[in-house]
């Protein structure tokens, strides 16, 4: 998916560092991504799920808090109330673009953060979280050994995932005294609450809390044995999925019309197994599949291999133009189906071509209801004249162009 690299200035004037994900063709929904405490815009989670929305038609937005990853100020100076506020510029952002946002995405105390943003982003029609603590103050677990010092001096470093954080006295005093429950009453948005029952870092009683709390529309989605983090990749792919849907209800994504005469859209394939075979396959913002080969032939067998989508658009083709010139005639036709299968054979015996293999697709149509014998003659005469079969039968150019921008590396 295209993606821009940007930057904006956060609460405080520093220079925010941020991610712009963009679908292939056209913009119909914006969302805005708040990571983890500590965590960056560019963990798997916010990567995998960003690129998932993009390739349905979603811009996400996802950028570094002040004094995390690449942008500027102190992080020992910030606070949960202060990534509210970048949340909020972050919006008039995009708004300034013409895409403010219409949903917000929060991964952990980033799930905190949204839920309080909300109130000051009025174009936002659903939130989901993901992983997200109740009560911000359960962030200080991982640092309570330090609590005593930054009492005492106003600030102590701590290692969090390995790594230095000075932690302040402004902070802890913030989420000891942040109450979300009256922000979640009034959020006036959906809400979708995603999370994982054994989440050992933040407990699955935490997204009870969140969805008693708020008052409909509202829904929960497990992420079954997910990790806090979210770190595999199916389970990335999963929340996006789920998040896609859930927000198709909410947020409007009317895909613009297209101008008469135009071409179908993209359709993107993209390796989701290096070590396989396995192909995600997305075709505009609703249409989702995997491609794969079969075990025997070293695939996991996770989807239709490559020529069983072939056999497939044949099929389905051919079924949807017998039912268009039924119904057209007014013919009693009740049910159709079509079984397609395909093989290698040797061109003379398809025709007197010579010897080399060529591909043959072998097509058993069913046609139930009380059709006359000519009636029924005529709709396989129709089956013939299905797109998909025309196409097979006269051959096809394939223009092929190699994408010279680089792409961000995969995680």
């Amino acid at each position: 998916m295209p993606m821009e690299r940007i930057s904006f200035p956060g609460h405080a004037g520093n220079t925010l560092a941020a991610r712009l994900d963009l679908p292939e063709g056209p913009v119909l929904a914006c969302a805005l991504f708040a990571h983890c405490f500590t965590c960056s815009k560019d963990i798997p989670a916010a990567r995998r799920i960003a690129g998932r929305l993009a390739a349905m038609g979603i811009a996400v937005l996802r950028f570094d808090f002040t004094g995390l990853g690449h942008s500027g100020g102190e992080f020992a100076n910030t606070t949960f109330t202060s990534n509210v506020a970048d949340l909020v510029s972050a919006a008039q952002y995009l708004a300034a673009r013409g895409m403010a946002p219409a949903l917000l995405i929060g991964h952990s105390l980033g799930g905190a953060a949204v839920l309080r943003a909300r109130a000051g982003i009025p174009s936002v029609k659903g939130v989901a979280t993901l992983g997200a603590p109740f009560d911000p103050g359960h962030v200080s677990h991982h640092f309570d050994d330090a609590l005593p010092e930054i009492e005492a001096k106003g600030h102590a470093e701590v290692r969090l995932g390995g790594r230095p954080f000075v932690i302040g006295k402004d902070f802890v005093d913030d989420i000891k005294a942040e109450a979300l429950e009256p922000a979640i009453a009034e959020l006036k948005a959906a809400l979708l609450v995603l999370h994982a029952p054994r989440d050992e870092t933040v407990g699955i009683s935490n997204a009870t809390a969140i969805f008693t709390a708020a008052r409909h529309p509202k829904s929960f989605v497990t992420l079954d044995d997910a990790d806090h983090l979210i770190s595999r990749a199916a389970d990335a792919e999963y929340a996006a999925e789920v998040i896609a849907a859930w927000a198709s209800r909410y947020i409007g994504m009317t895909p613009p019309a297209p101008p008469p005469g135009a071409p179908e859209g993209i359709l993107r394939v993209s390796e989701a197994d290096p070590d396989g075979f396995l192909q995600d396959v997305q075709s505009g913002p609703y249409h989702h599949a995997f491609a794969d080969e079969p075990l025997a032939y070293g695939g996991t067998n996770r989807g239709m291999s490559p020529y069983g989508f072939v056999a497939a658009g044949l099929g389905a083709c051919t079924s949807m133009t017998l039912r268009m010139y039924a119904r057209r005639k007014g013919w009693p036709l009740e049910e159709i189906s079509v079984d397609v299968s395909h093989d290698k054979v040797h061109a003379q015996d398809a025709q007197p071509t010579g010897p080399a293999k060529i591909d043959q697709f072998t097509r058993v149509i069913h046609l139930c209801g009380p059709l006359s014998d000519e009636q029924r003659c005529k709709l396989m005469e129709i089956a013939d004249k299905c797109p998909v079969h025309r196409t097979l039968e006269s051959g096809a150019k394939v223009v092929t162009h190699l994408e010279t921008s680089a792409l961000p590396a995969a995680v």
